[in-house]
Order: C-alpha cells, then structure tokens, then sequence
C-alpha cells in the first residue's frame, strides 16, 4: 500500500506455448477460469493514449516511478461495455482506475473533441479531458491479443495467458471483427502475468515454475509502441 491506494504487485514473463500448456495443466485444479470468460477466454483490445511529447511512452521506457498510461478498453471487439482506465505504477506496483464511457464519449476523445455535459461525468473521464485539452494527449496504438484469465479470491490473485499479441494504429478498426494488425512478439512467443495483492500464495507460485521463463520489465504497451514507432526491441 502506498499511502491511501491499495497497490498491485504485478509479475511478467515471456514464454512460449509449451510452457503455458504445462502451467494450465497445473493451475486448473488450484485457481478457477475468470466467470467473464465465455469458453475459457477473451479477446483484449485496448487504445492507449499519449500526449504531443509521447510522454508515457518515454515514461515508460525509462522507468520513471510514479507514471500514468491512459487507455480505452473493450472485449471481443463489442461496444456493449466500453471502459476508460488509468493505470498507475509506482514503487514496481500498480492501480487501475476506471470508468465506464459511452459511444458518444469514445468518439469525443477519438477526434480531440469537448465531451458534453463534462461536469456531470466521472471523475476519471474529466481528468481525461481535461489531459486531452492541456497536454494534448491523442489515440497512440492500439494493442490486442486473446487473454484465458485464472482467479483466486485469497490475495486476489489472478493469474493470465495472453497470446497473440498485435500492434495497430489503424484506430478506425477500432470495434471492427478483423482488425487490421502486426504480430509484436516471435510466432509462438508470449505473455504470462500474475498480479495479487499482498501475497502470492506458495502453491501457486510453486505452480508458476518451470525454471526457464523469462521474467519481461516491458509492457504490451511499451513494446507495440516501439512497433509502431518503428524501433527495435531487444527478444
């Protein structure tokens, strides 16, 4: 805890598809599928945001402690449920805010444009707009990828297998079936995350182990990022 926040310890690992089926295979019986899941899993599209300077993305790479990303998120590429979130990582933990948005607002905060009836609206989304306005932040990348998601109610401990992860800037595909976008990581390549609160109980990370995984200190975010910007990442 940091102050008056409850912070999240969050945990990344690359790895490859072997590895995850040896770790489903172990975590079916200690932890249960996330009841949001339809048929074990879902897909993740998420827009961040920056501002004129690339702020966040430079943030990021540098690891400045105490920073913010800001991004939209949907599921299975619906607009049934539309989110604003701000993620917060200070002292290597982390805190999401978030809010629920409507069309009208998505679309406001895609162009850069004033949201109606701003005062009456959460207080995440006027900070949003009002960052949108000062420090010009604009749509950045757009990030996606399948998630199949494990919880465990003791510590809140939720345990992610995101496969397929793709970069895009093609912000108008947005909510469509087929998006149009690049692999970021090597076929066959990907991402692991635990995230818990205090404690991690010991079974589960026991469970985690299999003693060649590669612990990763980038984002999704950070990594499409660079993608899209044309850089290259060290594998």
């Amino acid at each position: 805890m940091t102050g008056s926040i409850n912070y999240r310890s969050e945990i990344k690992y690359r790895c490859t598809e072997a590895q995850l089926a040896l770790i489903h295979s172990r975590l079916q019986s200690l932890m249960r599928p996330d009841p949001h899941a339809q048929n074990g899993s879902y897909a993740v599209r998420s827009l961040y945001f920056d501002n004129y300077a690339n702020r966040c993305y430079f943030e990021n790479e540098s690891g400045v402690d105490l920073r913010e990303k800001f991004r939209i998120r949907i599921y299975n590429a619906s607009d049934s449920r539309i989110t604003l979130e701000c993620k917060r990582k200070e002292h290597g933990k982390s805190y999401k805010t978030a809010c629920p948005i409507s069309m009208d607002d998505y679309r406001a905060l895609l162009q850069g444009g004033s949201l109606r009836d701003l005062g009456q609206k959460p207080a995440l989304l006027r900070k949003f707009s009002v960052l949108m306005h000062t420090q010009l932040f604009r749509p950045a990348v757009i990030v996606a990828y399948e998630r199949t998601p494990y919880v465990y109610n003791v510590g809140n401990v939720r345990v992610t297998f995101d496969r397929g992860i793709c970069s895009s800037q093609d912000f108008g595909a947005f909510f469509s079936e087929r998006l149009p976008s690049r692999q970021i990581l090597p076929k066959g390549e990907h991402i692991l995350e635990i995230k818990y609160d205090e404690l991690l109980p010991a079974f589960i990370k026991e469970a985690l182990q299999t003693g060649d995984l590669r612990q990763s200190t980038f984002s999704k975010y950070y990594l499409c990022r660079k993608h899209s910007m044309g850089g290259h990442y060290e594998l």
